[in-house]
């Protein structure tokens, strides 16, 4: 019998956040394997796939020409902005894009995407969570998946940080927040 109240939900696992790319997480493509595996676990127990992705328009509020962080990435049908081809995405996986407005940014998948009333109405109420990165969007995703509700567990070997020395209090924090690292 299928396990329909679990979904696999992987942050961001773009082109332009790998190796490469214009806001590369070092280490990124390691995750790949462990998302592959998590992936075919998933479709195995008929659980739902989601992926997150930014999705940002030309000229993004969180541009550095706008006066944001970040250099340009992820920029809407841009090569950079595709997932990784290395990941094994299901045909049928849920694709959910985020900061799609000019003047809005967005770093949780929950975060203007309707994603949790999504899942609700899917009856799903546990998350698996893997992906980039982990102190920037996976954070934001697990913080605000559990105060939506969900039971979260963060897959430790599905994720990497842009600061890798700060990953262990990124994982110590999600983990007194409430969610369990796997």
């Amino acid at each position: 019998m299928p396990d329909t109240n679990s979904a696999l939900l992987l942050v961001d696992i773009q082109n332009d956040f790998c190796e490469g790319g214009s806001l590369a997480v070092p280490g990124a493509s390691d995750i790949l394997p462990v998302v592959n595996s998590l992936i075919e676990e998933a479709v195995d127990a008929g659980q739902m796939v989601i992926a997150s992705r930014d999705w940002h328009t030309v000229d993004h509020a969180s541009f550095e020409a706008r006066g944001g962080p970040w250099p340009p990435h992820c920029v809407q049908d841009s090569e950079g902005a595709a997932f990784h081809a290395g990941m094994q995405l299901p045909d049928d996986a849920v694709r959910v894009s985020k900061g799609t407005g000019f003047d809005t940014d967005a770093y949780s998948a929950f975060d203007g995407t309707q994603l949790d009333s999504f899942l609700q109405r899917h009856g799903v109420g546990k998350l698996r969570v893997a992906g980039l990165a982990l102190d920037v969007c996976v954070r934001a995703t697990v913080l605000d998946g559990l105060k939506c509700g969900f039971d979260i567990e963060l897959i430790a070997d599905g994720t990497r940080a842009v600061d890798r020395e700060g990953a262990p209090g990124v994982f110590e924090e999600l983990r007194a927040a409430g969610a369990t690292i796997g």
